[in-house]
């Protein structure tokens, strides 16, 4: 009887750290089980890593020939050893949590005093009521909702308590308001129509320009706007 050929086994190198990885049980041992997932070495899962609840026994948690899910959560290619978890790792460490970091979460819990935000670390960090925008806000709820994708920055980090603050205010995006176009002035509007060669088209505004030029234009800005008019006329007269 003929069995098929044996699948190749993974270079332990291609393995890298919070890897999702699929493997079997092969033995027990009082402090934790080796898993087969498929490289060079096999995984040693330690009991501490197996639940966040104490486990006494790993017999009444795992059985050899049982397949489970770990992550690869430490690999040391020099020893050939392999180690990894069944809790399922976080994606930001503390370390990496620095104030000045730009990151994306979701709105999780809302309080009185501001919002709680899921950036993939261990805990969501806390965005206060005072920065979740401009101007004073009485109720998060007003800006978000749980559920709420939102863009946050790191404003500071408490490593020994695990807590960190956050701050909504750079990516604020007030609703766009319409700007009225300047009014030109009376200068700008006989520019506009020395250059259009004095065509005589009506521009809007003039009239206005024109009302009020002897009380809010300097002397040389009435120097060039007589020197445009004249120039004006004289191209009039040619046509």
């Amino acid at each position: 009887m003929t069995h098929p050929p044996a699948s190749p086994r993974r270079p332990l190198r291609e393995v890298s750290p919070k890897q999702a990885l699929r493997g079997t049980i092969t033995r027990i041992e009082p402090y934790g089980a080796y898993v087969d997932v498929g490289s060079d070495s096999e995984g040693l899962l330690h009991i501490s890593r197996i639940r966040k609840d104490p486990v006494n026994r790993i017999e009444d948690v795992l059985q050899p020939g049982q397949t489970v899910e770990v992550w690869a959560s430490r690999i040391d290619l020099d020893a050939g050893r392999l180690e990894v978890t069944m809790l399922r790792p976080v994606g930001l460490e503390w370390k990496e949590i620095t104030p000045g970091l730009h990151l994306t979460g979701k709105v999780v819990r809302l309080e009185k005093f501001g919002a709680f935000v899921d950036v993939g670390a261990e805990r969501p960090g806390l965005v206060h009521v005072s920065e979740m925008g401009p101007g004073r806000r009485n109720d998060p709820s007003d800006l978000v909702s749980v559920g709420d994708e939102v863009e946050v920055t790191v404003l500071d980090v408490d490593s020994k308590k695990k807590q960190f603050r956050l701050s909504m205010k750079d990516s604020y995006k007030p609703e766009s308001e319409e700007v009225e176009p300047p009014v030109p002035t009376a200068m700008e509007l006989a520019l506009r129509q020395a250059l259009e060669g004095g065509s005589g088209r009506s521009i809007p505004g003039a009239a206005e320009g024109k009302k009020g030029r002897a009380s809010g234009r300097s002397e040389q800005e009435e120097i060039l706007f007589r020197t445009l008019q004249k120039k004006v006329r004289t191209q009039r007269g040619g046509d």
